[in-house]
C-alpha cells in the first residue's frame, strides 16, 4: 500500500476528452496493483460517469481494503437537450443537468444517488463540494445532515472540498470536520498564504487532502512549456517563469519537477493524503514512480535560498510513503 496516495476521479468522468471504458478500468486496476487504496470521485465528474466507472472497477475488491470519497452539493436531474457537457469540462452527453442543492434533503438525495452509481452501501468520506456561495445553508443544513449520517454509520468522515482555503476556513471554524480537500492551493508553486491555514486545521484535528498538486498542468512536466495550464487555463507568464526556475533547481538535484510536486505537500503535518488524477494505466504508473522516488533535503534548501519556497512552510523528510505513514487511510 502506498500510504497517503489517492487516485482522483475527474479524468474517469471524461474531463476535457473521452476516456474509453477499457482505459478507465485499466487506470483503476493499475492504481490498485500499485498499492493505491484511496479513490476520490464526485457526481460532478462526467455527470456521474466517474462514480459509475469507479464503482464497477472496485466491485470485486474487498470493501474493507479501500477508502472512497465522493461529494454533495450538485444534484443531477435528467434532461434531454441533445448536446454535450463540454461547457462544464466533460466530454459526455448532457443527459442530466446539475442543480445546486445544499439542503439537508438535497444532501441525502445526492448521497443516495451516489451510493447507487457506486454500487456501495456506505461511503467513507463525503465532502461538501464547492460551497463558495452557499455558506449559510451549508452550515445550517448540509453539514448537520452529514453529521447525522455519520452518526448512523452511513459515512465515516465528513469534510469540504474547495479551491480556496479562505472558503474552507469558514467551515473549519464553524462546524466539526474531519477533512478538507484543498485543490491547487497547497502546492510547490503556491503555498505561501496557505500554510497558516493548514496549521489551524492541525490545531482543530482536521486533516487535509491536497489535490491539484500539479496546478492543473504547470508542474506536471520537468520541461515547462510556454503554453502550460494553470487553474485549467493558460498560465500567466510570471507563473511559467517561476515554475521553470523551480524546475531548474530540481534538475541540479537530479529530481524531476513532478516528483518534487508530489512530495511537497507531505511536509506539512496537516496533510494526510494527496489525490492525483490519471486517465490511463501508464499515467498511474508514472505518478506512483514519481511519488516513491527520492528527494534530497538539499533541494528544499536551495529552493528557500532562491525565494521559491516560503520560510514558514515545512518540508518533507524523504520519500512520499515515509512522509505519508501518518495517513488516516491506513488499516481501512
Amino acid at each position: 500500500m502506498i500510504n497517503g496516495f489517492g487516485l482522483g476521479g475527474s479524468a474517469l468522468g471524461n474531463l476535457y476528452r473521452a476516456v474509453s471504458e477499457v482505459d478507465a478500468r485499466a487506470t483503476v486496476d493499475a492504481a490498485w496493483q500499485a498499492g493505491v487504496r484511496y479513490f476520490d470521485t464526485a457526481p460532478h465528474y462526467g455527470l456521474g460517469l466517474s462514480e459509475r466507472r469507479l464503482g464497477a472497477a472496485l466491485a470485486d475488491r474487498p470493501r474493507s481494503e479501500f477508502v472512497i470519497s465522493t461529494k454533495v452539493g450538485r444534484l443531477l436531474q435528467p434532461c434531454d437537450n441533445g448536446g454535450d457537457d463540454l461547457a462544464n469540462g466533460f466530454a459526455v452527453p448532457a443527459t442530466h443537468r446539475r442543480v445546486w442543492d445544499f439542503s439537508a434533503d438535497g444532501v441525502r438525495l445526492s448521497l443516495e444517488a451516489s451510493l447507487s452509481r457506486l454500487g456501495l452501501d456506505r461511503i467513507d468520506l463525503v465532502y461538501v463540494h464547492d460551497p463558495n456561495d452557499h455558506g449559510e445553508q451549508v452550515l445550517r443544513e448540509a453539514l448537520p445532515a452529514l453529521a447525522e449520517l455519520k452518526a448512523q454509520g452511513v459515512i465515516r468522515w465528513i469534510g469540504v472540498g474547495v479551491n480556496r482555503w479562505e472558503v474552507a476556513e469558514r467551515f473549519v471554524l464553524g462546524h466539526p470536520l474531519d477533512y478538507v480537500m484543498l485543490a491547487g492551493r497547497y502546492t510547490l508553486l503556491e503555498h505561501a498564504t496557505t500554510a497558516d491555514f493548514l496549521s489551524r486545521c492541525s490545531e482543530r484535528g482536521v486533516s487535509v487532502v491536497a489535490a491539484g498538486v500539479f496546478n492543473s498542468g504547470l508542474l506536471a512536466r520537468s520541461e515547462v512549456p510556454a503554453d502550460a495550464t494553470h487553474d485549467y487555463t493558460t498560465a500567466p507568464a510570471a507563473l511559467v517563469e517561476r515554475a521553470r526556475r523551480i524546475a531548474e533547481i530540481c534538475r541540479r538535484h537530479g529530481v524531476p519537477l513532478p516528483r518534487a510536486a508530489l512530495h511537497f505537500p507531505f511536509g506539512h503535518p496537516a496533510v494526510r493524503a494527496i489525490a492525483v488524477g490519471a486517465r490511463s494505466a501508464a499515467e498511474v504508473t508514472e505518478n506512483v514512480a514519481m511519488a516513491t522516488g527520492e528527494v534530497s533535503a538539499g533541494l528544499w534548501s536551495d529552493l528557500r535560498a532562491e525565494d521559491l519556497l516560503s520560510s514558514n512552510v515545512p518540508v518533507p523528510l524523504s520519500r512520499c510513503g515515509e512522509n505519508a505513514s501518518r495517513s488516516l487511510f491506513l488499516g481501512v
